[in-house]
């Protein structure tokens, strides 16, 4: 048997510190590679070495097989560990190790490569009687002959493409006459997205239920399965909660499934850690069929994991090594119910829109039945480069509604400030009626997705970011020096400072008068209510009459972040100059960007004057342009360039309105401008 002192892990994120986790448990010496965009990433800083391999972009840093390889016979590895995505499934890389004389902690290039392939897989695991969905599958179908396949195999049906994942290229058919245009756009789709307009035909299971069972085999021939996965909620074919058990097998389909899995594996003489996922109808969960198998560890992984207590990086490690499973089938149980969240860096309140930014802070739960994996510290700059996935929360409990309960309660005590998530949303799944009751299937998610309302900054909320900023602008001991007081403070007067700041739903403005230990507070023209507040450090205190809260709190880019018991906010400070004439007043416009991308276009000069609908600023994001024009009349001041990178919400130009004409006051007191400083300390 092998023994590996060094394992470099080809991978980057929470997958990467993951792994590493295990290493350092296991007393091996762990290999870090990293792009120029992670030099300060978690997983850099948590490894016993890292190597760079080069620029942001993947294809030129952690999917250059060469320099990969190269950097693992540079430090000594005997094996790498490939995590997920990049180079986990590319036979080529496997193949390169093994000619490099380095493990792989995965399995063969040919196992890879055949179930990398959906119909040779689909052929492949028919010989060992492992059931496939009623279709058609072989090299070089034409359109013509999959029209003619699919009156037999009934509609409605399922167009895929045979390379590739992800849902790409993938239609669903329910008429006949509906068939030529969807395989001319599926060919169209496959070939950009693989380079492989291969397509092949299933039946379309109605309601159907994505079920996964993870497997582990030996190069001793053992092969045992660790139970099912439940991953029907996902939206466009991505998985956002998992579950083990299924909570809708029982013990007979479970052992039938764990066995078609097994078989699966056999099929390709599999070794190391594999999933096998099947579709299953929730109208007959004990008729299920194969759909793939994965030849890497899953995203989900963890959850297989705290229902049956082994670690199964430390497997892959172990059974690349030669060593035999030790574990036969029957004592293999699962105990208690486990579920995971996944934290993305996106806004279901914008179509769910790709976010990013500076990661400010980060809050995360912890106790008993809680697991956090996660590659996030504070100082992380979350970009457009990689996947938006930030992290996973997991819980584990007796039984299913006390995993459901203690991950909803996990995920309101997560927060990543700086960044913009989908958490808030989970929640929401968590909660409807639906998931709480176990009737999944995997258009449910969709299905819920128009009644999803973003939870929007609450008055308490308001009035804590308000008090954070009127408290950064008293100097340290300010309560003895009366001069040093912020603007509105005045000897025996009572002027407000007013904050001004924005949510999605709205626009306030805070109100603050007195001292931190004895103050008043109003919102807008509400009521006033009695104050104190402390800052210690990042920790808001605040009473507001009597009943006190505390937050974790961030600035950064004129944006406050909150995060407490009520949930997590995010305020922008809005700078506001203020015309007055008589009772008129005036007030200028933000144009900020949607969504993180460059600035591919300026329509107009610094200082012109635009009115209502002027383009003004063209970003480009996700491969498409968005034009985003003046919603008043005034003068627009730029704050940005064609070329220029810019995230989530980034102020890209101002429109100052015109001062309207004003009788001549001359004799009279001039009114001074007010103005409430946007920038954060």
């Amino acid at each position: 048997m092998t023994e590996f002192s060094t394992v470099l892990v080809a991978n980057r994120g929470e997958i990467a510190v993951r792994v590493i986790r295990t290493l350092r448990a296991m007393g091996i010496r762990s290999v870090a590679v990293y792009s120029e965009a992670d030099a300060g990433a978690r997983h850099v800083r948590e490894a016993d070495t890292a190597v760079l391999l080069g620029p942001a972009a993947a294809r030129e840093s952690y999917l250059d097989i060469a320099k990969v390889v190269d950097a693992a016979k540079r430090t000594g590895a005997q094996a790498v560990h490939p995590g997920y995505g990049f180079l986990s499934e590319n036979a080529a890389f496997a193949a390169a190790l093994e000619d490099a004389g380095i493990a792989f902690l995965g399995p063969s290039a040919r196992a890879i490569e055949v179930m990398g392939d959906k119909i040779t897989a689909k052929n492949a695991v028919a010989e060992f009687d492992v059931p496939v969905v009623p279709g058609i599958a072989r090299p070089g179908l034409t359109d013509a002959e999959l029209i003619a396949a699919a009156e037999d195999i009934g509609y409605p049906v399922l167009v895929k493409p045979s390379a590739g994942g992800g849902g790409k290229g993938m239609r669903l058919v329910e008429e006949p006459d509906k068939l030529a245009d969807a395989l001319a756009s599926a060919r169209r789709e496959a070939a950009s997205a693989f380079g492989d307009d291969t397509l092949f035909l299933e039946r379309f299971v109605l309601r159907p239920r994505h079920i996964e069972v993870q497997i582990l085999a030996d190069t001793h021939g053992n092969v045992v399965h660790l139970g099912e996965r439940e991953c029907s909620l996902q939206r466009r074919h991505q998985k956002v909660i998992e579950e083990a058990p299924s909570p809708l097998l029982d013990e007979v389909t479970r052992a039938r499934i764990g066995e078609a899995a097994c078989n699966t594996a056999r099929s390709v003489d599999y070794t190391g850690a594999g999933t096998v996922e099947f579709i299953v109808s929730a109208d007959r969960p004990d008729e299920f069929f194969f759909m793939e198998m994965n030849t890497r560890l899953q995203v989900e992984h963890p959850v297989t994991e705290m229902v049956t207590g082994l670690d199964l990086v430390e497997w892959q490690v172990r059974v690349a090594a030669g060593e035999k499973l030790g574990i036969s089938q029957d004592e293999i149980t699962m105990t208690g119910h486990a579920i995971e969240a996944r934290v993305y860096a996106e806004d279901p309140a914008r179509g769910f829109l790709p976010t990013g930014g500076l990661v400010l802070d980060v809050v995360e739960p912890s106790g008993q039945g809680i697991r956090i994996d996660s590659g996030l510290r504070a100082g992380t700059e979350v970009g457009s480069d990689y996947d938006p996935m930030l992290s996973k929360v997991i819980a584990h409990a007796a039984d299913r509604a006390g995993a459901l309960r203690k991950l909803d309660r996990a995920l309101a005590d997560t927060a990543v400030l700086g960044v913009v998530t989908n958490i808030d949303f989970a929640r929401f799944l968590l909660a409807d009626a639906d998931v709480v009751a176990g009737r999944l299937d995997t258009g449910l998610l969709d299905r819920r997705l128009e009644d999803y309302v973003a939870a929007d900054a609450s008055d308490a909320q308001f009035i804590a970011a308000g008090a954070y900023r009127w408290l950064t602008r008293w100097p340290q001991g300010a309560e003895a020096d009366l001069w040093a007081r912020p603007t509105g403070w005045r000897v025996g007067a009572a002027a407000p400072t007013s904050v001004r700041l924005a949510s999605p739903a709205r626009t306030d403005h805070v109100r603050i008068v007195g001292t931190p230990g004895d103050a008043t507070v109003s919102m807008e023209d509400g009521e006033t209510r009695t104050l104190t507040a402390s800052l210690d450090g990042s920790t808001l205190s605040v009473a507001v009459d009597g009943m006190r809260a505390s937050y974790l709190v961030a600035a950064h880019d004129g944006h406050i972040w909150l995060s407490g018991s009520d949930g997590t906010a995010v305020l922008r400070e809005v700078r506001e100059v203020s015309v007055r004439t008589g009772d008129a007043h005036a007030g200028e416009a933000e144009i900020t960007s949607p969504m993180p991308g460059a600035v591919i276009a300026v329509g107009v000069e610094h200082g012109a004057t635009v009115t209502a609908g002027t383009a003004v600023v063209v970003v480009e994001a996700m491969k498409m342009e968005h034009s985003l024009t003046s919603p008043i009349d005034g003068t627009v001041e730029l704050l940005v360039a064609a070329g220029d990178q810019v995230k989530v919400d980034q102020i890209l130009a101002r429109v100052i309105p015109h001062a309207p004409e004003t009788p001549d006051n001359s004799g009279q007191p001039e009114l001074a401008e007010t103005t409430t400083k946007g920038a954060a300390s």
